[in-house]
């Protein structure tokens, strides 16, 4: 019984004082770009030219653009863009007053 409260006193040791720090961390990749690993699980270049590159290719991707000129929705990117013309573009409340 006491080695098992030991074992078990030493695994939450090491899971509470494991590497949790909040630090970037300087890597290099497969190719040799040197990047840096933010805590948040986001990467980007350390030499600036590829990260303009870098931001040029991402902006090329539609669900990096944002939502159309003219729809609605997508608040801070999260959700869905709705065109005019759906049937839930410009719907108002739900609630029934005013109906």
């Amino acid at each position: 019984m006491k080695a098992l409260l030991c074992t078990f006193l030493l695994m939450m040791g090491t899971a509470c004082f494991g590497n949790t720090s909040d630090e970037e961390i300087q890597a290099t990749t497969v190719s040799g770009d040197q990047v840096i690993l933010h805590p948040n699980g986001r990467w980007e270049f350390v030499d600036s030219k590829k990260a303009l590159e870098a931001a040029k290719v991402a902006k090329q991707y539609p669900e990096n653009q944002g939502c159309p000129a003219g729809t609605q929705g997508g608040l801070f990117g999260l959700g869905r863009c709705i065109a005019p013309g759906d049937k839930d573009f410009n719907r108002g409340s739900l609630s029934g007053k005013g109906r």
